[in-house]
């Protein structure tokens, strides 16, 4: 979801405001800032068939104790058929699925603890977090993992370095537990843009201490999964997105958790149709882990104009395969792993054809790819084009059946 730090989607029912690209790239700060938090001094529109009151029993969540507490096959394109696995000589030592030729990973984002402008705000009013029943139906759809987006300075209030904040932890852990103790992933999701309190994260001993207190706390669940920032961009060298990434690798290892993979993402709104140009594949390639092949990069693909997420329309039927093309060809050629870590379409012909040859193309490239996680799940997205939320959510409406047939096997 590209916003900046400072104007991350205030919690309220799915607008333009509460789109995954709103304001990216284009965005103006100040006009975006005072918008949202006009969006966010008003408690969200509610659907009750979607949304989780703070007191769900679904989700057993514990309300903090104050406002202060806190997814028809593309016909392949030369350049395609380049980046092929039967095109490549190269072999990946990884735990991608290419034995049988299925994806790992088939999951959504589940919004919500990362909405809202008020810091630390007010669980119910300025942000939520998810709604198990509505992720029972999305496992029972054939998904397997789910990334939950927090911000940092919730959960680590006032400084990166703070102990962790107690009620925010525990609504988090109860989410993750569903999850896991079903057999599924759960993916811990820093949703701030590689900034904290709106500025870009320069401390990578900071960066450092907070990924080894917060994986301290999940340490012994192999299900879970550490996304290390949710989509730097303009960062202020070429080479502090990867020194940042190194540091949340180095943290999380550092707090004992060995077992579980590790995503990295990579400036530039780690989009995968900019890796090789935005200086992603210069810098990336070099980050390293004390642990094998639990190390994956995350990269974001929408399919409209502009890359964005901010439209239902998408380029064309075979965009969805192209625009990942190149990035395939790098992980393979360097020996990685990569997941899609957000995509979606809207809910027309195009972009069902679209996402469902992006798919199958990754499903043919399943040595290099890991899998795919859809933008996004959550109760309060209301009408927003790309809800994947049970069960009236228009991306979940329009996409259910062709996700279902990525599930892994």
């Amino acid at each position: 979801m590209r916003v900046s730090s400072s104007v991350l989607a205030a919690g309220f029912a799915a607008s333009a405001l509460a789109a995954p690209g709103a304001q990216r790239r284009s965005c103006n700060k100040s006009s975006a800032s005072s918008a949202l938090a006009s969006a966010a001094t008003s408690a969200p529109a509610t659907s009750a068939a979607v949304i989780a009151s703070p007191t769900s029993s679904s989700a057993a969540l514990a309300s903090p104790s104050s406002a202060s507490s806190s997814v028809a096959s593309v016909a392949a394109s030369s350049s395609l058929a380049a980046a092929s696995s039967s095109s490549s000589s190269s072999s990946v030592t990884s735990n991608a699925a290419s034995a049988n030729g299925s994806l790992l990973f088939l999951g959504a984002s589940e919004s919500g603890a990362e909405f809202g402008t008020a810091i630390p705000g007010a669980y119910g009013t300025d942000y939520t977090f998810p709604d198990t029943t509505a992720i029972q139906t999305l496992m029972d759809m054939g998904m397997n993992m789910f990334r939950i987006p927090f911000l940092m300075e919730r959960i680590a209030q006032g400084t990166m370095t703070a102990t962790l904040q107690a009620d925010y932890l525990a609504n988090l852990t109860t989410v993750v537990k569903y999850v896991t103790d079903a057999g599924k992933y759960a993916v811990l999701d820093p949703h701030n843009y590689a900034r904290y309190d709106g500025s870009i994260i320069s401390s990578t001993a900071d960066f450092k201490t907070f990924w080894t207190n917060l994986a301290t706390e999940f340490a012994d669940n192999s299900n879970v999964v550490f996304d290390c920032n949710n989509e730097p961009h303009d960062m202020s060298t070429a080479t502090q997105t990867a020194e940042l990434m190194q540091a949340c690798v180095d943290g999380v290892r550092a707090a004992g958790a060995t077992t579980q993979y590790i995503f990295v993402e990579g400036t530039s709104y780690t989009g995968a149709w900019t890796w090789t140009t935005s200086g992603n594949s210069e810098n990336m390639g070099n980050i390293t882990d004390t642990v094998d092949n639990l190390l994956a990069y995350e990269m974001h693909q929408y399919l409209d104009s502009d890359g964005s997420g901010t439209s239902e329309t998408c380029v064309s039927t075979t965009i969805g395969a192209e625009r990942i093309a190149d990035a395939t060809t790098w992980l393979r050629d360097n020996n990685k792993v990569g997941i899609i870590g957000e995509f979606a379409g809207g809910a027309n012909a195009d972009c069902e054809t679209a996402i469902e040859g992006m798919l199958a193309y990754m499903k043919d490239n399943s040595d290099v790819w890991l899998g795919a996680l859809w933008w996004g799940a959550g109760p309060w997205w209301g009408d927003y084009m790309y809800s994947m939320e049970p069960s009236a959510g228009a991306g979940y409406t329009a996409y259910k059946s062709i996700l279902a047939k990525y599930a892994p096997a």
